[in-house]
């Protein structure tokens, strides 16, 4: 897989963590409050490939949700390079969230109305940093690095449940984040999409220089990243490696 030049990694890194949640939990408000998070402290690297694993209703998707800055803590702090969160105004969260952060979920939330490349471009457009050229030729560029050269015209329903995931992490790469958060991305695919998607993962990291965290009930998924993240009860039940 051959990236746009503003992916590749740099040969001298931060050596804070990427992202960082400090005694983190989430507590769903209600006549019988639900905790989602509890008390949640981790760091995560620069380079790292990261699997967050557990039961059903254990918060793994909550917790990504909140390293990603889609939800707000009721208490603890998430750090995004070393900065709080908890003081940025919605306008600053959704900038870092857009220049910082790249999502891949297991229904890929293509808009259907739009081709590949005009999902691709959402993003882009959003964070206005590019011409209208820049972005149309930027979104071919990652979509023919994934595979889809032929197409980039074509509306989700005209794509193949792999293909349309393609498409989704082509999305999550279209502003160049260091991190990618990937919640069950191979979930909805067979077998041998599934194994596609992990290998552009796996690339994003060993070549590219991204982060990758992925939630995932794919235990094999899971033992084939570099670490290991248990969730039971909303709580950090094991951890293999402390991150970067």
């Amino acid at each position: 897989m051959s990236m746009p030049t503003t992916d590749v990694a740099m040969e001298v890194r931060a050596t804070a963590a990427l992202v960082e949640a400090r005694g983190v939990t989430r507590i769903l408000p209600g006549l019988v409050p639900t905790t989602l998070v509890h008390d949640v402290t981790l760091a995560i690297g620069h380079n790292d490939f990261v699997a967050i694993t557990g039961p059903s209703g254990s918060g793994k998707s909550s917790l990504l949700y909140l390293l990603g800055l889609l939800d707000v803590p009721t208490a603890g702090e998430v750090r995004i390079r070393g900065r709080a969160t908890s003081a940025m105004d919605e306008e600053e969260r959704a900038f870092t969230r857009l220049s910082t952060i790249g999502f891949v979920f297991q229904f890929h939330f293509l808009l259907p109305e739009f081709t590949a490349r005009e999902n691709v471009m959402l993003p882009m457009r959003a964070l206005r940093r590019l011409s209208q050229r820049e972005m149309r030729e930027r979104a071919a560029t990652l979509l023919a690095a994934l595979g889809l050269a032929d197409h980039v015209d074509k509306r989700p329903d005209q794509l193949s449940g792999g293909q349309r995931q393609r498409v989704a992490v082509a999305r999550a790469l279209a502003n160049a984040p260091p991190l990618i958060l990937a919640d069950e991305p191979t979930g909805s695919l067979d077998s041998k999409s599934s194994e596609q998607v992990f290998e552009i993962l796996r690339e994003l990291v060993e070549q590219h220089g991204k982060t990758v965290v992925a939630v995932t009930h794919d235990l094999e998924f899971a033992r084939r990243m570099q670490r290991r993240i248990v969730l039971e009860d909303g709580g950090i039940a094991s951890d293999d490696g402390k991150g970067s």
